[in-house]
């Protein structure tokens, strides 16, 4: 679960350093000079290597989910009655701490 968090929690940082990037390559649009243009230059591949590696964890992220979600359904299917149980004690656990509010 931890894993999960931590992923989408890297996809969001590094969604915000792209946009943030961005942001700051348009407002130097203006700026001059052979620094500036060397600086906006490293700025731009740099995003554009970010942009790539994101749209890997994004699908690698996808990939791991999709795999979770049919393993969850083939289990299900193979052991409903298991799937059940468990199903009715997590309801009964949740439906008593909450009574107890």
């Amino acid at each position: 679960m931890s894993e999960t968090v931590t992923t989408d929690k890297l996809i969001e940082d590094m969604q915000a350093v792209v946009h943030d990037a961005e942001a700051l390559l348009k407002a130097t649009a203006a700026q001059t000079g052979e620094k500036v243009q060397e600086a906006r230059a490293r700025t731009e591949e740099s995003l554009r290597q970010a942009k790539a590696r994101l749209a890997g964890v994004e699908d690698e992220a996808l990939k791991r989910a999709r795999a979770l979600a049919s393993e969850a359904e083939e289990y299900m299917r193979d052991n409903p009655w298991q799937t059940a149980g468990i199903t009715a004690g997590i309801g009964l656990v949740l439906g008593l701490l909450l009574s107890r509010r």
